[in-house]
């Protein structure tokens, strides 16, 4: 078994020997390495059902949905893959060109960032898209998956090793922790020198510890404590509708919505309709005016500060868009909030002042995604705001350096 010590002095050195590749290379192993997910479905799933049966009695069945892998997933993740061979090449775009009064030329030129760390933990896929996406975007990625998935993350990488090997290109552009314990989460944190940036993906434990700890510079991708407004004038078939698959397509993502906020005008007719569509399949915990109208498990003194992956959302009345807004602005983790109206003036106040990652108009916030936003796949959704903000695709994970030309001038 390699350290974690050893993956990353063979990451740093491979971030600094190799020879940057042309677009072509690039997409023709990006091609390379989804053939081979395909190639190796047998294998993943094996390992997939190994640490299924694994987790059987750890995880609740929503979050096994999210280890679980089948065919159709294992195509999807090899056509994430696709999608990215098919992006435009980030590197050496050239952002800003400037001819200063002595001559010198001045330009700005996207470069990859180095080695980039994924902390993350039972979502199989994520071993695919990340790998993917740093690879297009020039940088050599350290794959550290939670135990949960570590079987699967490893047929997965094996995999994709094969597919940089068919291409003749260096297999430690990607590179797997072979040690899932705290020490080694720890060691990527503080791996300064070797790690140019760590991007945790998973839950509100991960995230903060990652943030707190950390001596690497970290974007903090965040928990989903996603809303949805349903204005006074709103659709509400259409309403119920984006609710319906905002809540229960699949609650275990941090784009499924877990509040939803009710104008008292329509409340009345949307509560009972949301009541009926959820029978059976969701739990609502309505505050003490919902549980007024509807039968609901009142809400407890955390329900809208929880992220509750589960079929379960928490729904509140308010007054108008302005007591809407300023409980988003309390509640939120600034991940994906969506108004539902027809009123054009209200959702101008709704853009115009929730502060989040992405906020909706009449449609669910299951599309915050990379795929979704058409940058092939995702290496997580960033609720910070400096460098990167929303799904983050190849654009996020290049940096950049100012390159001169001069003819002799001296200052």
């Amino acid at each position: 078994m390699k350290t974690t010590s050893e993956i990353l002095k063979r990451a740093k050195s491979a971030a600094l020997s190799c020879a940057p590749l042309d677009t072509n290379s690039k997409n023709a192993a990006l091609l390379n390495m989804a053939q081979s997910l395909i190639n190796h479905t047998d294998d993943i799933l094996a390992a997939n059902k190994t640490d299924l049966e694994n987790a059987a009695e750890k995880i609740n069945e929503v979050m096994l949905d999210r280890l679980r892998l089948d065919e159709k997933r294992i195509a999807a993740m090899a056509e994430g893959i696709r999608e990215v061979a098919k992006l435009s090449d980030p590197v050496g775009r050239v952002l800003s060109e400037t001819i200063r009064e002595n001559g010198l030329k001045i330009e700005k030129i996207s470069v990859p960032l180095g080695v980039v760390a994924i902390i993350y933990e039972s979502r199989p896929n994520v071993t695919s898209d990340a790998a993917a996406l740093c690879f297009k975007s020039g940088n050599v990625c350290i794959l550290r998956s939670g135990k949960e998935a570590f079987l699967s993350a490893s047929a997965i990488v094996k995999a994709l090793k094969e597919g940089l090997k068919k291409s003749e290109i260096s297999e430690d552009y990607v590179n797997l922790v072979e040690d899932t314990s705290r020490d080694s989460a720890r060691e990527l944190m503080t791996a300064n020198g070797y790690i140019d940036l760590l991007i945790p993906r998973g839950g509100k434990g991960l995230i903060s510890a990652c943030v707190q700890n950390a001596t690497v510079p970290v974007i903090e991708t965040g928990t989903g404590i996603c809303h949805i407004y349903v204005d006074k004038a709103a659709d509400l078939q259409k309403a119920l509708n984006i609710v319906d698959n905002a809540k229960t397509s699949r609650p275990s993502v941090c784009n499924a919505a877990e509040v939803c906020l009710v104008n008292r005008d329509i409340a009345d007719k949307f509560l009972p309709m949301l009541a009926e569509r959820f029978k059976n399949r969701a739990e609502i915990r309505g505050d003490k005016e919902v549980c007024g109208k509807i039968c609901s498990t009142p809400a407890g003194e955390n329900d809208f500060d929880t992220e509750f992956l589960d079929y379960i959302m928490a729904v509140k009345i308010v007054a108008d868009v302005k007591e809407a807004v300023a409980h988003i602005a309390k509640h939120s983790t600034h991940h994906s909030e969506s108004i539902i109206t027809e009123d054009i003036k209200a959702a101008d106040y709704f853009t115009a002042r929730v502060d989040s990652a992405a906020v909706y108009v009449n449609c669910s916030t299951r599309f915050t995604d990379g795929g979704e936003f058409g940058l092939g796949c995702e290496m997580g959704i960033s609720t910070q705001k400096l460098h990167a903000r929303g799904p983050m695709g190849l654009n996020e994970l290049n940096t950049y350096k100012y390159i001169i030309h001069g003819n002799g001038q001296i200052r």
